[in-house]
């Protein structure tokens, strides 16, 4: 930032490292673990994202703010992720959906902005050391006690052995019927009988859910904590497992038995992200924290079976070890960026899982197939009676 121009916002890395800028939002300090995400689109949908639980986002993609906020926009009723990061300040919208202005946006919903930051030596600082734990302050006056904020991102737990879904699932089960936006409706309901599935939520996007919906599903959705009896008694005809954030050992404490009684039933079984891994730890393998993880809307997937390659959109910090998937479980689908699990499925029954999300429409539509996979594996299993 200018030197003439005086700081009203922060960045304290636990290196102890600080970044100086222009504060937005809301004023105060918030404590996370700092990523990077690669996308050129979908800041409102990547801030309400609920796997973004206990992390500040860097956007490497200078033009944030630029279309303004709308609530069609969200993927949940709130900003989840804690903060952001990015090179230049919010600008005046320039589009015909914008209700309102980002910067008004993050002040009511109490979020953190910082700008005129070097984005790209702060990514390049995050892809060389890992994720690191931050402390990010905004105050009009400019004054900062540094040693107390890299005293706070040193103390930071981090989120290894954080179970985060608790805090962003639903309180209470509910149905929802919304279908995918199209124009020049928007959105609209699905209406009549469908597959019955129960969605287990441990902090399902929107989006997620009204693919669902658009593939014929009569959704269900449960907390993260339900049981195998509860999402039993639903009498599904399959259930999904959606994604969420933190450390997916932590949230497979009751997830996992969960998951495996559920498996006993016999029915098909999808599962995206912290679902993807859930399925995984109840299949026997094991997931292990990445460096910086994988966070944008370019990010390269090979189905393994097929030798088709999607252009996927991702957000994970932790990921399976195909090294640890057991007999009868196949690996489908593998990062072109670095090899990593991006897939998974069980031999000779409908359980299947991506780490990617395929209702993100980087693509656009290269990973649509999945929920209709999904789908037709309800429909062959209702028709067998």
């Amino acid at each position: 930032m200018p030197q003439n121009v005086k700081p009203t916002a922060c960045l304290a890395l636990s290196d102890g490292t600080v970044f100086y800028g222009h504060g937005f939002g809301a004023t105060g300090e918030t404590v996370a673990e700092l990523v990077f995400n690669t996308a050129m689109t979908g800041y409102q949908e990547i801030m309400t994202d609920p796997s973004y639980a206990g992390q500040i986002v860097t956007f490497t993609f200078p033009h944030i703010g630029n279309v303004g906020v709308t609530p069609e926009d969200d993927e949940t009723a709130d900003p989840v992720a804690a903060g952001m990061v990015v090179k230049w300040d919010p600008t005046e919208p320039s589009n015909w959906r914008a209700v309102t202005d980002l910067e008004l946006w993050m002040k009511a919903k109490g979020r953190i902005g910082i700008g005129g930051i070097d984005t790209r030596r702060l990514t390049r600082a995050i892809r060389q050391q890992g994720a690191p734990n931050v402390a990010l302050a905004h105050d009009p006056d400019g004054n900062f006690d540094i040693e107390a904020l890299v005293a706070k991102a040193r103390a930071w737990s981090g989120l290894v052995g954080l179970d985060l879904a608790k805090d962003v699932t639903c309180a209470q089960s509910y149905r929802w019927d919304e279908k995918r936006w199209a124009w020049p409706e928007g959105y609209s309901r699905r209406e009549g009988p469908g597959l019955r599935v129960v969605a287990v939520d441990y902090g399902a996007k929107r989006n997620i859910l009204r693919c669902l919906a658009s593939a014929g599903c009569e959704v269900t959705v449960l907390p993260a904590t339900a049981t195998a009896e509860e999402v039993l008694a639903h009498n599904p005809e399959g259930v999904f497992l959606s994604n969420g954030p933190g450390d997916p050992a932590a949230t497979g404490t009751y997830a996992v038995p969960m998951i495996r009684d559920v498996l006993k039933a016999d029915v098909p079984l999808f599962g995206i992200c912290l679902g993807h891994q859930m399925l995984a730890l109840a299949l026997g393998a094991k997931t292990v924290k990445m460096g910086h993880g994988h966070h944008g809307a370019n990010h390269p997937v090979k189905d393994v079976e097929t030798g088709k390659v999607e252009i996927t959109s991702m957000n994970h910090g932790f990921t399976v070890d195909a090294q640890t998937l057991p007999a009868g479980v196949k690996e489908t689908h593998v990062s072109l960026f670095d090899g990593t699990n991006c897939g998974i499925r069980v031999e000779g029954k409908p359980v299947f899982s991506v780490q990617y999300h395929p209702e993100a429409s980087p693509g656009p539509q290269d990973s649509y197939y999945l929920f209709d996979r999904f789908a037709e594996a309800m429909r062959a299993r209702r028709a067998a009676g």
